[in-house]
């Protein structure tokens, strides 16, 4: 059954409660707002003080906010709890509304499922008679809440249009996450034990049911290059994820691809130099030809991905100007959240450090070259290898 707007709300069935009383069930004639979040949620943690202010600001109006913590990552639910009361001691001092937590599942299934909710945070805000009066983002709240609140938002047309746009928008995302969620599941428990056979054969069943997706693709070539180190059977994989992000003209996948043939964690040293290169080459021209030097684009995506292949193939100068164009367009006419901002800046000032060989600044952010970063190999010379990769097919849409 799908929950959404007007539907009666779910129970409140949590394992602990780490901040405030215990809810047992919605009181007739208050305003609850049920926020799913976790800590390792960038956009959870920026909502967190708006939440404080909405749980200040309405408190004598009736509102309640109860945060669930329901997606924390730990291996087990005692060291999910820990963690997440010793964050939130550090982090939210002044915390004003509870906190429940729940590491079975549970609530996911009552709230999250069944709503099409793809993603944190989520907020689900329940009317006075128990029904729901909103799904969506937390930043949503400031627009939607007073109207709850006096009563005219249920009733809208704004409300049944959006209610409808957000189902229509989910609802095929939520149901692919369904058929991943097992897979993905036996893939990860497969990981962990290094069983590195079961884990192939876990994806290599998820991209038979879904070819289109980026992540089962990247974990096959990952799997096969850098985990079972089979280059007769990786190769082929690589040239036609290579081929395919090109095919599909999409920064996302050529960015993956070039990480798998490039990133400075991974072992390159059993791939074949010429072909590597090869690829790499054509990756990097095309991701500049769709985001040029010159335009506007947001190129802290890909630049950095790019500037390794230069790098790697002796342009030195050519990766520095690509990671300091990166770094610009941190700044640039399209506003960048101060938190993506603040995690991408570390590593794109240790690339150019590392890269420039002298220590480099972004106000008052520095970064040295690392004493252990490598050295620029050797780029080999021998003839063209462009029939490596498959012939290029009819363009298709990402």
């Amino acid at each position: 059954m799908v929950l959404q707007m007007e539907s009666p709300a779910p129970s409140i069935k949590v394992e602990d409660w780490l901040r405030g009383e215990p809810l047992a069930n919605f009181q007739p004639g208050k305003v609850y707002i049920v926020e799913f979040w976790a800590t390792w949620c960038g956009p959870c943690v920026t909502a967190m003080p708006h939440l404080v202010q909405l749980q200040e600001q309405y408190r004598e109006s009736g509102v309640e906010i109860v945060g669930v913590a329901a997606s924390e990552d730990a291996p087990t639910a005692d060291e999910a709890r820990t963690k997440l009361d010793a964050w939130v001691s550090e982090k939210c001092s002044n915390l004003n509304y509870r906190i429940a937590f729940d590491h079975t599942g549970e609530m996911n299934k009552l709230w999250m499922e069944p709503s099409f909710s793809v993603g944190i945070p989520a907020s689900f805000v329940v009317d006075r008679d128990g029904h729901i009066a909103f799904i969506g983002h937390p930043m949503k709240l400031d627009e939607v809440l007073p109207k709850v609140l006096n009563g005219s938002w249920r009733a809208s047309d704004e409300a049944k249009a959006a209610d409808t746009e957000r189902i229509a928008r989910n609802e095929p995302i939520a149901r692919e996450q369904a058929l991943k969620k097992p897979i993905n599941d036996r893939f990860r428990a497969a990981v962990e034990k290094e069983d590195w056979k079961t884990a192939l054969s876990a994806i290599e069943e998820g991209i038979a049911l879904l070819p289109d997706n980026l992540n089962f693709r990247q974990a096959h070539a990952h799997l096969v290059l850098h985990k079972m180190r089979d280059m007769q059977a990786g190769l082929p994989v690589m040239r036609q994820f290579a081929r395919d992000a090109i095919d599909r003209n999409s920064e996302h996948w050529m960015i993956a691809a070039l990480d798998q043939l490039f990133h400075p964690n991974l072992d390159h040293s059993r791939f074949p130099p010429v072909e590597r290169f090869a690829m790499g080459k054509e990756l990097s021209e095309q991701i500049l030809a769709l985001n040029p030097p010159q335009g506007d684009g947001r190129k802290f995506q890909s630049y950095p991905a790019v500037a390794r292949y230069y790098h790697q193939s002796g342009s030195k100068d050519r990766a520095i100007e690509l990671v300091e164009l990166a770094l610009k367009s941190l700044d640039g006419p399209e506003p960048v959240p101060d938190e993506l901002k603040q995690h991408l800046l570390p590593d794109l000032l240790q690339a150019l450090a590392n890269y420039k060989g002298e220590k480099v600044c972004y106000g008052a952010l520095c970064a040295a070259p690392q004493n252990n970063f490598p050295k620029v190999p050797k780029v080999p010379k021998r003839g063209r290898t462009r029939k490596n990769i498959k012939p290029r097919r009819k363009h298709k849409k990402e």
